[in-house]
């Protein structure tokens, strides 16, 4: 079973280059280590420090982070890594454990949660956070990345294209689909209170969409169905009418953002995590059966009287403050990611 490609993650130990000095003898506690963007970082810290013999150590919390090792499992081998099983709302260490670094990626984002049980998405994100937080200033952590996500903007004014952070569309409350959104939203009120009060150096990415290996293939995310129809040869299917318009940055860009951000960033200020450039969905369709010679069909009717939807960001500000740049396009991110998990239905080795 094929694990992440070593181009890639040599590609992000390249583009940070000397900021990998800044965690040199490092404590790094990364929650939510199981997931997409655990996943990468964990593997992106740990490669990192096979190449360039940082001295860093890793720390995984998850409910069940055995499930890293089955995904990775060359880690089994890793010394520099340790793997704490724990809730993120009740999370304690040992007072011996010493964190320098946290990234906290633990949250719920499933469409399946939100519908089942919207209090529990909104309680996970939200004390969750308010307990790492609450943990880092306790312990003097050094610096606090917290994954945010785009959906803290809530519903963008027709003419906003791509949102920037200063500008915040309107969330309902009372309507239970928008727990994850809440729920974030309130996380990120709490870093603002700890950041203003305790001056603790929480940096704030509201991430938006994604591709690359380990993107789950059959959960909520258009692309990841795409994918996986196109990889069994059926025709695609867009539910919608294909005309909102989403943006999708490949993994290798968005763990060099979040490590940036994570080493560089203001403490108290967001940063949009994303790609700029944006396409419908019938775009997506097409791009994805493309890549195999597979046609999508449009389900959907279109609505003259709704505004198209539309979920992208503006990412100056990053770009700007962090010197990032998205170095790997739409067309070859999903390449890549068809490929992987093309060798992973046969079992290969990356």
């Amino acid at each position: 079973m094929p694990t992440l490609p070593r181009e890639d993650l040599d590609a992000i130990v390249s583009d940070l280059g000397e900021e990998w000095t800044r965690l040199r003898g490092a404590d790094v506690l990364v929650t939510g280590g199981t997931g997409f963007f655990g996943v990468w970082l964990v593997s992106s810290l740990l490669h990192a420090n096979d190449q360039l013999g940082l001295g860093l150590r890793v720390h995984v919390v998850a409910r069940r982070p055995e499930q890293l090792l089955d995904r990775l499992p060359e880690l089994r081998s890793a010394t520099h890594l340790r793997l704490l099983a724990a809730d993120v709302r009740c999370f304690c260490p040992p007072p011996a454990t010493r964190i320098t670094h946290l990234i906290h990626a633990a949250t719920a984002a499933s469409a399946l949660l939100v519908a089942q049980d919207p209090a529990e998405m909104a309680h996970v994100a939200a004390e969750g956070t308010r307990n790492l937080i609450s943990l880092a200033a306790e312990r003097g952590v050094e610096r606090i990345l917290f994954t945010s996500s785009g959906a803290v903007y809530g519903r963008n004014q027709a003419e906003v294209t791509h949102v920037a952070e200063d500008q915040m569309g309107i969330v309902d409350p009372l309507l239970t689909r928008n727990a994850y959104a809440e729920g974030k939203r309130l996380a990120e009120a709490y870093c603002a209170a700890y950041v203003e009060k305790w001056q603790l150096p929480v940096i704030i990415a509201r991430c938006y969409a994604f591709v690359g290996p380990f993107l789950p293939l059959d959960a909520h995310f258009a692309i990841g169905n795409f994918i996986r129809d196109a990889l069994s040869g059926k025709c695609i299917v867009v539910a919608g009418d294909g005309t909102a318009r989403r943006s999708y940055l490949y993994a290798t860009d968005l763990t060099s953002w979040l490590l940036r951000a994570l080493l560089r960033g203001t403490p108290g200020r967001p940063y949009n995590v994303g790609s700029e450039r944006d396409v419908s969905i019938a775009e997506l369709a097409a791009l994805v059966g493309g890549q195999r010679g597979i046609p999508f069909e449009i389900r959907g009717k279109r609505d003259p009287s709704r505004a198209i939807d539309s979920y992208a960001p503006s990412t100056e500000r990053i770009r700007r403050e962090l010197g990032v740049a998205e170095r790997v396009s739409l067309e070859e991110g999903v390449r890549r990611t068809m490929a992987w998990y093309e060798l992973r239905l046969r079992g290969g080795a990356s």
